[in-house]
């Protein structure tokens, strides 16, 4: 096909239709089903401060998007320490519930030091995760953690700031590499 066409989808029959229809891409071409990603989830952050050091992480760590409720960083965000000016490449995203925005085939998992989560160094990454972060000065609802299909935790001999936790969750989720659910299906 030349570059200045585009594909005849209306002669397609019409199960073979869809956009992501495999037959419309050139061969080799992943598609976004096949695709791991990650968003980040920030109920209520104290500070923005914290949401610049979080957004900072999320370029490093190639985060697909990062979404906040609460007002507290509304309120300070010309404050922000986003310095690699992440946050124009990365959207950053204010809502009222962090259920409402679950991208596709998205596994919400809960990062919080509670009875039951599981130790972060044993834990299998899904493909596609949002991981959703309490404020510094408080935890996660338990409705949040509830609704998430996993909890887990980060093993330390004391607690750790926001942007250092979410650190080490986006960089466990890289060191793990194809160690996700599905393993190397995905890209």
């Amino acid at each position: 096909m030349r570059p200045d066409q585009t594909p005849q989808v209306l002669n397609l029959p019409a199960l073979l239709q869809s956009p992501y229809n495999r037959a419309l891409f050139p061969e080799g071409t992943p598609l976004v089903a096949d695709k791991r990603y990650s968003c980040i989830g920030l109920y209520n952050p104290k500070s923005p401060e914290n949401v610049g050091s979080v957004m900072r992480a999320a370029g490093c760590y190639g985060v697909a998007s990062v979404f906040y409720t609460g007002k507290r960083y509304e309120r300070a965000a010309d404050f922000v320490t986003d310095t690699k000016r992440v946050h124009y490449d990365i959207p950053l995203i204010g809502i009222d519930d962090l259920k409402k925005i679950l991208p596709l085939n998205c596994v919400p998992v809960a990062v919080e030091l509670v009875e039951g989560a599981r130790p972060l160094p044993e834990y299998t990454h899904p493909d596609r995760a949002l991981y959703i972060f309490g404020p510094e000065d408080g935890s996660l609802d338990k409705e949040i953690r509830d609704w998430c299909e996993d909890v887990v935790y980060i093993p330390t001999t004391g607690c750790m700031n926001l942007a250092a936790t979410v650190n080490v969750v986006l960089y466990d989720r890289m060191a793990k590499g194809l160690n996700t659910r599905s393993g190397p299906k995905f890209r």
